[in-house]
């Protein structure tokens, strides 16, 4: 007979301290009531969608839905090794790169360490270092751009982990390699540098490198990539990382058995080794950014300079012309974009690179709201 529970035990189950601190991630809307006509700008998605090579390779997994996936995820990761030149053993797939981002802070922080990252870094970042039972620790930034001196400022011997996006998502800020660099070297050996390179595709600066150098090299980097964007494959979730090999064999033992479903493995291979799909996503949206940040700014809207896929737009914080006020005229006129105030930006909307029908529809509802057709 078991003992009945004292007075001070808990009625019901209890998280463990800082499960409750984490705020879910809300992900960007996807459509509006009333609309006749949805452009989804809300989530930074490729409007040329996925490679044809990947749909096919998709398609062929269709007959094996009883069977369990390879769970190495091998025909994948020989294909990225292979793009990029690595060898596969330090190469680990996940279920979108949030998936390693939260793998990364449960194998390398716990109870009293500490997670840093910039203050408006990607929200997952935080919420990995709380589900994983450490502290997120935020370093202020610079003109919108991660601060190396102030990341530097706030390691302590409790710092375990130090997440950057670069370029970073929302503000499509991002920091020279000369910089990236500096942090390093500035770090102590035992703090992991996490590098998250969700959009690293789409950089087209000279002074500008995703870090693969730099975790090749170092034995404290990881760099992390993403299918979900320029390959146009988010609802297949695939992300993937580069790692020292005592890293990637830290991840291996907490990562599941099966985490990619053989559609993912396929579909990846095949969108990887797709250099022309490739090459026509990266020109769209060398076309696409320049003219939403210039069409934003001749509204007298001021823009984020952006490296990414997508524009940060800042409103004033007046009545009738609020960030809150243009999103909402936006989603009237079918123009879905994402309301950032969860990063720390209540004045601002993030606003994707879409097709060119989709930009000029923006375009237009932004000029529409900015010259008063909302009132």
């Amino acid at each position: 007979m078991s003992a009945a529970p004292s007075s001070a035990s808990p009625l019901r189950p209890v998280p463990r301290p800082g499960v409750m601190a984490i705020e879910a991630y809300v992900p960007g809307k996807s459509g509006a009531p009333g609309a006749t006509k949805i452009h989804k700008l809300s989530s930074n998605e490729t409007p040329l969608g996925p490679s044809p090579a990947a749909i096919a390779a998709m398609q062929e997994t269709a007959g094996k839905l009883a069977l369990y996936p390879d769970g190495n995820s091998t025909a994948l990761r020989a294909a990225i090794a292979a793009r990029y030149g690595l060898d596969p053993a330090r190469i680990v797939c996940g279920a979108g790169s949030d998936e390693l981002l939260s793998f990364l802070a449960y194998a390398y922080v716990g109870p009293g360490d500490e997670g840093l990252f910039s203050a408006h870094g990607f929200l997952v970042y935080r919420i990995a270092i709380l589900a994983a039972g450490g502290t997120p620790v935020v370093a202020p930034e610079r003109d919108l751009t991660t601060d190396v001196d102030a990341l530097l400022a706030r390691v302590t011997e409790r710092t375990k982990i130090v997440y950057i996006a670069n370029p970073n998502n929302p503000t499509g800020t991002y920091l020279p390699f000369d910089a990236v660099r500096r942090l390093h070297a500035g770090l102590p050996p035992h703090v992991l540098l996490v590098l998250d390179g969700a959009y690293a595709e789409y950089v087209r600066r000279n002074d500008y490198s995703a870090g693969l150098d730099l975790v090749l090299d170092a034995d404290n980097v990881v760099m992390t990539r993403t299918f979900s964007k320029i390959h146009g494959l988010a609802s297949l979730r695939i992300g993937w990382m580069v790692a020292p090999a005592h890293v990637a064999d830290a991840v291996n033992r907490i990562r599941g058995p099966f985490n990619l479903s053989g559609a993912a493995i396929a579909a990846g291979a095949a969108a990887v080794a797709d250099d022309a799909h490739l090459a026509a996503a990266m020109t769209h949206n060398e076309t696409g950014l320049p003219r939403l940040t210039e069409g934003a700014e001749a509204l007298g809207l001021t823009v984020t300079p952006s490296v990414g896929n997508f524009i940060l737009v800042h409103f004033p914080p007046e009545p009738g012309r609020s960030a809150a006020e243009a999103d909402a005229f936006l989603a009237e006129r079918g123009v879905i974009v994402r309301r950032v105030a969860s990063y720390g930006l209540p004045d601002a909307l993030r606003v994707t690179v879409g097709s060119a029908e989709a930009n000029e529809a923006s375009l237009a509802a932004l000029s529409d709201f900015v010259r008063g057709g909302h009132a």
